[in-house]
């Protein structure tokens, strides 16, 4: 056995050189094509769930990169999931499970933010600042960020090790999960700071308004919040999450993608997915 597997890999090898070895890599695409994650999309409103698989599949038909997108509607009871388990680094994202974890700590300890931290939530959240986030980061530690993913059901988000908060691994199915606690009454986040949350993320500076907003329609309100970063391997990651709510519907959404050549391409698929998502959902 051990001589046949040595002898195969000699042959390979060889192959490789001499250009042997390509029709061994065609003749496997078509099976790693079949794996290739589809939107899945259910709703309890008849011909939605079809409408937003079609829709949501073709605004990513030919973009490049890595795209992960959640969605779910509580009126009309829609969910809509594409690699809901796939990890990304999570960028300024994670800035809202910060947020959130600060808050289910002050409430576990009876106590209101202090007007310190209540200007480095407002700075991390609305301008996305850096350096208010590893504050807030360093002064709960890796150990209360657990506790609070733990309590919220985030089974799937790796908190950043040695305070790299923006490499914390998430998933499209934690982030939907965090937006949920956020707009809706639970046992985790009290209701005041929920609304606190809800109301920073809604007075984000205009200029990182882009993503999962692109295409809502009017009168329906909008908090936001973005994370984008380049690093040598899978190119930029650029994400938005979001809760919408009016016209009839209360939903969220989160798109996480890698393997973006610029900032702006990401941004670019986000925004096309987004645009139909609000689309379908208005017209239902």
């Amino acid at each position: 056995m051990t001589h046949r597997t040595s002898r195969r890999a000699r042959v390979l090898a060889a192959g490789l050189g001499a250009g042997v070895i390509v029709p061994l890599v065609a003749a496997a695409a078509p099976a790693a094509a079949a794996t290739t994650p589809t939107v899945s999309c259910t709703s309890s409103k008849a011909g939605l769930a079809a409408k937003l698989q079609k829709d949501i599949t073709a605004a990513l038909t030919s973009r490049k990169g890595t795209v992960a997108v959640g969605l779910y509607d509580r009126t009309t009871k829609t969910s809509c999931s594409l690699r809901g388990s796939t990890a990304y680094d999570s960028a300024s994202v994670v800035k809202v499970t910060v947020l959130a974890t600060l808050l289910w700590d002050a409430k576990k300890h009876n106590r209101y933010l202090t007007s310190r931290e209540q200007s480095l939530a407002t700075a991390m959240i609305t301008k996305s600042d850096n350096a208010s986030t590893s504050t807030l980061w360093k002064q709960l530690g890796v150990t209360k960020v657990k506790g609070f993913l733990t309590a919220a059901g985030m089974t799937q988000t790796k908190p950043g090790a040695n305070g790299y908060w923006g490499l914390t691994q998430i998933t499209v199915r934690d982030e939907q999960k965090l937006l949920r606690l956020i707009t809706a009454k639970n046992s985790v986040l009290s209701d005041n700071s929920r609304a606190y949350i809800l109301k920073l993320m809604g007075k984000v500076i205009s200029s990182q308004c882009w993503g999962t907003p692109a295409g809502v329609p009017s009168g329906v309100s909008v908090h936001v919040k973005n994370g984008w970063l380049s690093r040598s391997t899978h190119g930029w990651r650029v994400h938005s999450v979001g809760t919408f709510k009016g016209g009839g519907h209360d939903y969220m959404i989160t798109v996480l993608t890698h393997g973006n050549s610029t900032m702006n391409y990401g941004i670019n698929t986000i925004q096309g997915v987004a645009k139909v998502i609000h689309k379908d959902l208005a017209a239902s």
